[in-house]
């Protein structure tokens, strides 16, 4: 990537859909040239999320924003240790670890995912109900 971009608004980046909602990458090789980490926000309909999955080489920090949901992590013996997080709670996947976040709340659920090293975004893609959404706005220069 020539010119490195700073600051990144969600609506300057493509829009990755999913039957569950949204995730937009706003920090990541691609979008930004950033070489050791991608992250984003990821927004779950009432009701939905992420099915129980694991991102192998990848360590995973996730921070609500906004709503209500239950989060999954594995421990290090392999037992689900689940909990209720809301706003401004921060949760640690440790590499390879399966987890699932659900959203228990009526409104959208909205959190900042980082990945560590980048990449497990890129995993996304190969899901049966992606689509690719066009960025809203391009950034100006």
């Amino acid at each position: 990537m020539g010119k490195q971009r700073y600051f990144v608004e969600p609506r300057h980046v493509e829009t990755m859909r999913f039957d569950w909602g949204s995730f937009k990458v706003t920090c990541s090789p691609e979008v930004n040239g950033a070489s050791r980490f991608s992250a984003g926000i990821v927004e779950m309909e009432p009701g939905k999320g992420h099915e129980r999955h694991n991102h192998p080489g990848a360590e995973e920090i996730i921070f609500v924003i906004s709503g209500q949901g239950e989060q999954m992590v594995e421990d290090e013996d392999g037992n689900p240790v689940t909990r209720t997080v809301t706003a401004g709670c921060t949760i640690f996947v440790p590499e390879g670890r399966y987890h699932y976040t659900i959203n228990t709340g009526n409104t959208p659920m909205k959190v900042f995912v980082v990945y560590s090293p980048a990449g497990s975004e890129k995993e996304l893609r190969n899901l049966p109900d992606f689509r690719l959404i066009p960025p809203e706005e391009t950034p100006a220069h």
